[in-house]
């Protein structure tokens, strides 16, 4: 639905798309934060579409989430799964297929959100096009990821782009202190930066009785229960996680379990590291204490959370860690690898644990700590969902957001204004209604 009282923002988030069913090859903590802050941005009063590639082509082209929220899957490339890693010649025709939509309903975005590089390259060819606003966020940086991988071939070119963006965009939206300083001192020294955080859906991640929780899940009452939720990745460290859990059972007489949520069809790139991991289990003679619970909606996932003792996120690295917030609104707390965001949204000692990635005994010693210290993890409970709901909200992310749209807007206007008044000579005429219009509207979005 198209409002002529709202003004109409892009989010461009290319392989990842909002409507997904999360859990999926490509549908993890992207997809999530672009969702919930298309959807709480309208309801601040904007007009929010947000664009990603169409990948199957039985899905619709459009997906109304809310009155003034939708995803618009644009053509680019074959309409079928294509790694990230190839996506990039084919973002020429997300480009076209993006000024052809925009075209078709008379609309022009004067603002554009744009999500992990690939559609960083997209913003940056719409800017040399169109006056358009750019704002960023990285989700996951090059200069990070290549340091515990082999460099593809993309990789020059993937660094390159994410030091133009930082440069070029109006802005950059980083989610953590730490995300901002790796962009200062790996990326470029130009360039604005904002830190705004990921959020979290308190109203469905919340405290609920762990008795019921594991009853509806028919999970033992008698078992303590780790957590991992997340996709199969080497860089996810999985592996450090199960070998922590064989050492775990070896220093305890209790009954455990290691529930691990997530994962797409065998197919798929990430069904190679999930049988890798299920070997894994096999081998370490764990066959009877992992559960591989698959794929999880979001209505259900709450119950895992709270059904667990601990929360476990082992990742080589993580900018923000969307899990961490979801498992801690639930009340449960985590031990998570000291990297990136991780190190921001958790507060060591009183909602979780840090221990160093890729450590096997660092993470069995952290969970053997909150496992055997019932009063601590009972305190931290409380800490942890207290935590999340006062810092990590997506309504709050949202205002947050909206502001900074606005005041964007706003200078642009500003600008421009300067800009023809700073030559009495010219002829054009400056489109003040346009102009007017943008500044009210980006006015009575942030009241």
């Amino acid at each position: 639905m198209k409002s002529l009282n709202r003004q109409a923002i892009a989010l461009i988030s290319d392989h990842a798309d909002p409507a997904a069913e999360i859990g999926l090859e490509e549908a993890g903590g992207q997809n999530v934060y672009v969702r919930h802050v298309g959807e709480n941005l309208a309801k601040l009063g904007w007009q929010v579409d947000m664009f990603t590639r169409k990948v199957n082509p039985d899905d619709d082209d459009i997906v109304q989430h809310s009155p003034y929220c939708r995803t618009i899957r644009l053509k680019a490339g074959k309409q079928s799964y294509i790694p990230r890693d190839k996506l990039l010649e084919h973002m020429p025709e997300f480009v076209q297929s993006f000024q052809a939509f925009q075209a078709s309903q008379g609309l022009h975005y004067p603002l554009i959100h744009t999500n992990y590089w690939l559609s960083a390259w997209v913003g940056l060819e719409l800017q040399k096009t169109s006056s358009v606003q750019v704002l960023h966020t990285y989700h996951s940086l090059g200069v990070v990821k290549y340091q515990s991988v082999n460099q593809p071939s993309i990789a020059d070119m993937r660094m390159q782009i994410e030091r133009e963006i930082l440069e070029r965009a109006n802005c950059i939206v980083a989610t953590s202190p730490q995300e901002a300083e790796i962009l200062r001192s790996q990326v470029s020294a130009y360039g604005r930066i904002e830190m705004i955080p990921c959020g979290t859906d308190t109203s469905n991640f919340r405290l609920m009785s762990k008795t019921d929780a594991r009853k509806q899940l028919q999970l033992s009452l008698q078992e303590q229960i780790i957590l991992y939720v997340g996709r199969f990745d080497p860089r996810k460290g999985i592996e450090t996680l199960v070998r922590a859990f064989a050492l775990l059972k070896e220093q305890s007489d209790k009954k455990l379990r290691l529930i691990i949520v997530g994962g797409s069809s065998p197919h798929m790139p990430d069904g190679v590291e999930r049988a890798r991991i299920e070997h894994l289990v096999l081998e370490l003679g764990l066959y009877e204490d992992v559960m591989f619970a698959g794929q999880i909606g979001h209505d259900i996932l709450p119950l895992y959370y709270t059904s667990a003792d601990i929360c476990v996120i082992p990742s080589h690295y993580e900018p923000f860690g969307l899990v961490a917030i979801e498992a801690m609104a639930c009340g449960t707390p985590v031990v998570a690898s000291d990297v990136g965001g991780l190190k921001f949204t958790i507060i060591p000692e009183q909602t979780g644990l840090l221990v160093p990635p890729q450590d096997t005994l660092a993470f069995a010693n952290g969970m053997y700590r909150i496992l055997f210290d019932e009063l601590w993890a009972r305190k931290m409970r409380k800490q942890a969902s207290a935590n999340v709901n006062q810092r990590f909200t997506w309504g709050g992310v949202a205002i947050q957001l909206s502001e900074l749209y606005r005041h964007i807007l706003a200078q642009s206007i500003m600008h421009e204004q300067s800009r023809y008044f700073s030559k009495p000579d010219s002829k054009n005429i400056l489109n003040s209604t346009l102009s007017q219009r943008i500044l009210v509207n980006a006015t009575q979005v942030s009241s």
